[in-house]
């Protein structure tokens, strides 16, 4: 099994070029099972940004996939972004890169991307309800259409047999509902959850289907009336988002 030590070697993202790195998923949740567990579905999930070289920015070289690199390593499920798709996929509201700069603990954290977590409010606005809801809506289809879902560990399949849903799915669902509404309400978004247990007990079939759908729309309805009560701005400067940009890129030289 792969040490941490060792995957952040695979990449110069991870490594030289990195400028904010942490957990994501289970672990910055405070959900994560460890495999020794007989009850454990959970990788250990990270999230990168990096800064390469100006040849990636003023040439014709590339980071990635357009910017993306996902690296996969037993226990490791790794994604790397390079800094302006972090910052495209903040402007818009992206719960999961949003959570990024919300922890309380980073592995890494150069001061490029300091800039980005003190800068963090910026990204809240009312647009993220959008976000939010149809991520939810992606994982509430995700929870019942689980047949053809090659990506599953034995034990997952097992308890989706076994519960007559994807539990993992409905976890993500109520999670990302109860996330949307805080931050619309607060303008903060709370990834180590207080309701871990509650969300466990979830996320290992202790709840019925129908309770777990009538738990969803509620949130749901809960979640349109904080967006209608929000004060927050419409969406993100996309000057100070601009300038953001050319300021960690510059600072991550």
């Amino acid at each position: 099994m792969m040490q941490l030590i060792d995957i952040q070697k695979l990449d110069p993202g991870l490594s030289e070029w990195c400028i904010l790195l942490g957990y994501r998923g289970s672990v910055a949740h405070g959900m994560y099972v460890p495999n020794s567990d007989p009850n454990s579905i959970d990788d250990i999930d990270l999230m990168a940004v990096c800064v390469p070289p100006l040849g990636h920015y003023f040439g014709l070289k590339e980071y990635g996939s357009r910017g993306t690199k996902e690296i996969t390593r037993d226990p490791y499920d790794v994604v790397v972004y390079e800094a302006k798709k972090m910052l495209h996929l903040l402007s818009q509201g992206n719960p999961n890169v949003l959570s990024l700069l919300w922890l309380d603990d980073y592995i890494t954290l150069k001061p490029a991307g300091e800039l980005l977590v003190v800068n963090r409010d910026l990204f809240m606005a009312r647009h993220i309800y959008h976000s939010f809801i149809g991520y939810a809506h992606s994982q509430m289809q995700r929870m019942t259409r689980f047949e053809h879902k090659g990506y599953m560990g034995e034990k997952r399949k097992q308890l989706v047999q076994k519960h007559g849903y994807d539990t993992k799915n409905a976890a993500h669902l109520i999670r990302l509902l109860r996330m949307g509404i805080e931050a619309l309400q607060t303008g903060q978004l709370q990834v180590k959850r207080p309701d871990a247990d509650e969300l466990l007990q979830i996320k290992h079939g202790a709840y019925t289907l129908d309770y777990v759908q009538d738990m969803a729309n509620d949130l749901f309805q809960q979640c349109h009336d904080a967006k209608e009560a929000c004060t927050l701005p419409e969406k993100p400067d996309p000057e100070l988002v601009n300038q953001l940009c050319v300021d960690v890129v510059i600072s991550g030289q």
